[in-house]
């Protein structure tokens, strides 16, 4: 799934959204998630923004169906905690481990998100384009000091086995994904968006 070959819709929001909020030369951490969600990044480019928080939150119009997806609704109340869209995306820079996204189907109607480590092969089979994505997103100028990874697990695992062997990053913090936390924890989500805020604000504290 590559949002921006399937249509010029996203190419023409993500231009509009990082020209507002990335136009600048301040260096920014890096938080990884796993891969582009149907009803988000796969209708707008933009990592965990569905249609609805590009409109209401990121104050850009959009011409398509409004979609809601569930991980784009606790990162932007995370990112309202935070003290707003341009306070955060000041400090921080979103993308996936692996920028193209997969789905399954069982069946007509039943397609379903599928993530690059759903299935031995797969991982392995992007394992030379996720290490080539990390790169170039390393020479776009993102520090290097911390790098963030939304998923505490499969996520997590893969990409500290990596930054093992290339030493992409100094640290990684982990962090339960919005996902996980909306399908299993939505009603204790106040706590894990202060999880979220303290792990941001300890590293902030840490630059002096």
């Amino acid at each position: 799934m590559n949002p921006f070959r399937e249509s010029d819709l996203p190419l023409q929001l993500s231009k509009l959204f990082y020209q507002k909020y990335y136009n600048d030369h301040h260096p920014r951490y890096l938080i990884l998630g796993i891969n582009p969600g149907r009803f988000g990044a796969g209708l707008t480019g933009i990592p965990f923004t569905d249609p609805k928080r590009l409109v209401s939150d990121c104050q850009i119009e959009y011409s398509g169906k409004i979609t809601h997806e569930p991980s784009s609704v606790f990162v932007y109340e995370m990112i309202q905690a935070y003290g707003g869209v341009k306070a955060f995306y000041h400090n921080f820079y979103i993308n996936s481990v692996c920028p193209l996204g997969f789905t399954s189907s069982n069946g007509p109607g039943r397609e379903k998100n599928y993530n690059y480590y759903d299935s031995r092969e797969l991982m392995e089979s992007v394992r030379d384009f996720i290490t080539k994505n990390i790169h170039t997103l390393i020479g776009m100028g993102i520090k290097t000091d911390v790098c963030f990874c939304f998923g505490t697990g499969r996520n997590e695992k893969f990409l500290k086995a990596l930054n093992h062997e290339y030493a992409f990053f100094k640290k990684i913090i982990a962090l339960e994904h919005p996902r996980f936390i909306m399908q299993y924890k939505s009603r204790d989500r106040h706590l894990y968006i202060e999880k979220y805020l303290n792990s941001f604000r300890m590293i902030r504290e840490s630059e002096g």
